[in-house]
């Protein structure tokens, strides 16, 4: 059975941000991730996380309000970039976190992609004991994000051709860019280093999206070291919708078609 990260940023958002990581614990979580962990000092976040692993964190967007969504494939913003992952970096490190989202940011074009690949191949370079993972992001979602396909995240990754750069597979996303999300594991489940999860077409408690949740697990489990994070949006208070991760880790009726 993989093994199963609440991220923080959408999860138990009834309770502030460090008192998180002790509620995904005590509701059945193995860990967790958090999308952007920069508003609070390392030390708090040791304190908060008390051991627990925290399996991924992405590196800073910059000014969210103002539309950045990162600067890896951003020509001209290669010193923002670079800042921004050697802060990902340090608090990775720190954090005893084994992998980092890269994030792309709203950019489009062949300059674009030659950017992005210089910045991820500089990246790898300087982070020798970290993994790095890219995600296609909907464009509906992330209106002008420059990596928007898995055939293109999978080109990219095999023309780094770093076994420490890997794919992050998002079950959301992949569904609402390419309908079907099994197809898009089956072709590119190789190059998987974590999976995110969430109901479809809702976005709330996982389940649905024609990818059944114990198949999914299965093919996980046969990866090593990938994590399964529950991203989404809770239709409730989020212990009292966690019956899709009871049944999971029992295994009992399967959920999900």
């Amino acid at each position: 059975m993989p093994l199963f990260a609440a991220n923080l940023t959408l999860l138990f958002t009834e309770v502030p941000m460090l008192d998180r990581p002790d509620w995904a614990q005590r509701t059945g979580f193995d860990g967790v991730e958090v999308l952007f962990p920069y508003d609070h000092p390392v030390a708090d976040w040791e304190r908060a996380l008390a051991g627990q692993p925290l399996a991924l964190i992405n590196t800073p967007p910059g000014d969210w309000a103002s539309g950045d969504r990162g600067f890896a494939a951003r020509p001209g913003h290669e010193t923002a970039f670079r800042d921004s992952f050697l802060r990902a970096a340090d608090y990775a490190t720190r954090l005893n976190c084994p992998r980092i989202h890269v994030m792309a940011g709203v950019a489009k074009g062949p300059q674009a992609e030659s950017t992005y690949v210089a910045n991820l191949t500089w990246a790898l370079a300087q982070a020798p004991d970290l993994s790095l993972v890219v995600e296609p992001l909907n464009p509906e979602d992330m209106p002008g994000y420059f990596l928007n396909d898995y055939d293109q995240a999978a080109r990219i990754i095999d023309d780094i051709n770093d076994p420490r750069l890997a794919l992050q597979f998002d079950l959301w996303h992949a569904a609402r860019l390419h309908g079907n999300p099994e197809f898009v594991w089956d072709d590119h489940k190789a190059r998987v280093g974590h999976v995110q999860i969430a109901g479809f077409p809702s976005r709330n408690e996982p389940g649905g999206g024609g990818f059944s949740l114990p198949a999914l697990c299965d093919a996980v489990d046969q990866l090593s070291g990938v994590w399964i994070s529950a991203e989404y949006r809770p239709a409730r208070g989020t212990a009292q919708g966690l019956g899709w991760l009871q049944a999971l880790k029992s295994r009992g009726t399967p959920i999900g078609s």
